[in-house]
């Protein structure tokens, strides 16, 4: 199978991956569970979730074809629209069915995380979630998963009669301020209000209602950003190891078709190298991977787990 972009045909394999891979990685296929109220959002049907979807795969396809940096995938100034998408985004000249690559310098996007699809399988059917936005970056970027919520602690309501009151920053705020939520919270909710200038299904907005919207935050090691540019820009300086070794276990999991065992930090670490040693490209992760003995053994069971 092929699929036509810019007028040119992209490799089975390397779709097979985006498709695979990534959608497993980037939790994709949540995607087509998504169900944004369509009083709120009138404007989103399948056009524009197929759309949405296809976006990410292009633009992790274009990483493989071209053998990228990987740190691009945090805050790149490109990505691939149709017409209907580039609508949504309104990114200007972009007509058609056919998807193209397009430079997001008109518009305040950059990177994966302002992917509509991304966007919509992290909110709720009536609003955005800070916290399932959060949640997301932390388990899909960064690779430091939040604990599950202790039992009994009740989530905001996805509607307009709770009892919180103000912005729904104010009402997370609120929330947060109860003792046995905050250490989450505070992981979480920083990175999520700096996403909240894109609504439930990724349109960019300025005001939330009546109220205008505030994407700042302080994450909690103490860096501040504005705003979901300086976001990535920020994840991509600050964090760019743990990005890295996210993205490494990911793609070894999904190479060796099994979880990661202690004895396979090792393994990891030194893919680590080979990636920093070739400014992290992408044919550096998939070489460090192939030549590794966990992949070269693969099937072979370790004497650690035969005793």
């Amino acid at each position: 199978m092929f699929l036509l972009c810019g007028n040119r045909y992209l490799d089975s394999k390397a779709q097979a991956l985006a498709e695979n891979f990534a959608g497993q990685w980037l939790n994709l296929g949540k995607l087509a569970q998504a169900e944004p109220d369509p009083d709120r959002f009138p404007e989103f049907d399948e056009a524009l979730r197929e759309a949405m979807k296809t976006e990410t795969e292009l633009f992790f396809t274009e990483f493989v074809s071209k053998d990228l940096n990987v740190l691009d995938f945090l805050d790149a100034k490109f990505t691939f629209l149709n017409g209907r998408l580039a609508r949504h985004y309104e990114v200007p000249d972009v007509d058609g069915e056919e998807f193209r690559k397009v430079s997001l310098s008109s518009v305040d996007r950059s990177g994966v995380l302002s992917h509509a699809s991304i966007l919509t399988l992290t909110s709720n059917p009536t609003r955005t979630s800070p916290v399932k936005r959060g949640k997301w970056i932390l388990e899909n970027i960064l690779g430091t998963p939040p604990p599950d919520p202790p039992p009994g602690v009740e989530a905001l309501p996805d509607d307009d009669d709770g009892q919180l009151t103000g912005s729904l920053r104010e009402q997370m705020e609120q929330h947060r301020a109860k003792p046995i939520c905050a250490s989450c919270h505070k992981l979480m909710d920083p990175l999520g209000f700096g996403l909240e200038n894109f609504n439930a299904i990724g349109a960019w907005r300025e005001q939330d209602g009546k109220l205008p919207i505030v994407a700042s935050g302080v994450l909690p090691t103490g860096e501040a950003f504005e705003g979901p540019q300086q976001l990535s820009t920020l994840l991509r300086q600050k964090r760019q190891e743990r990005f890295c070794r996210c993205l490494v276990e990911k793609m070894l999991i999904y190479a060796l078709g099994r979880g990661l065992e202690y004895y396979d930090r090792c393994v990891v670490d030194e893919i680590m190298k080979t990636m920093a040693a070739s400014d992290y490209k992408f044919s550096s992760l998939v070489m460090g991977i192939v030549n590794s003995d966990a992949f070269q053994n693969r099937g072979i069971q370790s004497p650690a787990v035969a005793r």
